[in-house]
């Protein structure tokens, strides 16, 4: 499920789940990929006033990385 607050900024999700390793480790059980339309517009997403609430739950609670990979 996309956070309704991606889809203000336009986000679309593109994968979520667990990963299947064929080479090396990976050390998360979930991935979760969501393709935005400009790297300008991630960057307000995560910024925003409506991810505020929700990032500081996800950095209290989880260990987890959030990283904005520039597509193609």
């Amino acid at each position: 499920m996309l956070l309704p607050t991606m889809a203000k900024y336009g986000a679309r999700l593109v994968a979520r789940g667990g990963p299947i390793v064929l080479e090396g480790e990976w050390p998360r059980e979930r991935l979760i990929i969501a393709e935005f339309p400009s790297m300008d517009q991630a960057r307000e997403w995560w910024a925003s006033p409506e991810y505020a609430e929700p990032k500081a739950l996800r950095q209290a609670t989880t260990d987890s990385e959030l990283v904005i990979v520039q597509g193609v």
